[in-house]
């Protein structure tokens, strides 16, 4: 449902039943840049991961009174997302939201969204690094604290 009223909001694959003078007007409707279009039209790299498994990591930024909001987990294995895929954590905590909004041509009143994907790389990595060093810890115990552990 908010697909396809956002859809209607943006005038994609919306038949319009408006004359051809028009027509011109339809361009207008379209605020974003065709990157981000084909990103909503063809979501790759969704859905959720179990986000107490060890090999993922979740970053949730944002305000939620407004709205802007992110969730963004990331698996340390070969299935990650375009940006972050077969990258090192070094590389990936380098991305910056400059050249994500440039990217994808965002329009300066849309720069924040492009800080939350910044934030939500860097809160994912965190996660993913506490829950390591968590297992490190945990598999470096001897059988008696392990037994103490559990």
């Amino acid at each position: 449902m908010l697909r396809v009223s956002c859809k209607k909001f943006l005038g994609l694959g919306v038949q319009q039943q408006q004359p051809n003078s028009l027509k011109p007007f339809q361009s207008l409707v379209r605020f974003y840049h065709e990157r981000v279009v084909d990103h909503y039209d063809n979501p790759r790299n969704v859905g959720s991961f179990d986000k107490n498994d060890p090999t993922v990591g979740t970053g949730l930024v944002g305000a939620p009174a407004c709205g802007d909001v992110m969730k963004l987990q990331i698996k340390v294995d070969d299935s990650a997302t375009e940006w972050v895929k077969g990258k090192q954590m070094e590389e990936v905590l380098t991305i910056r939201n400059t050249e994500i909004a440039k990217h994808l041509s965002l329009p300066p009143v849309k720069l924040h969204c492009s800080m939350l994907a910044e934030d939500a790389i860097k809160a994912a990595v965190k996660d993913y690094e506490a829950k390591r060093a968590k297992t490190v810890t945990s598999d470096s115990a001897t059988p008696a604290e392990k037994t103490a552990q559990a």
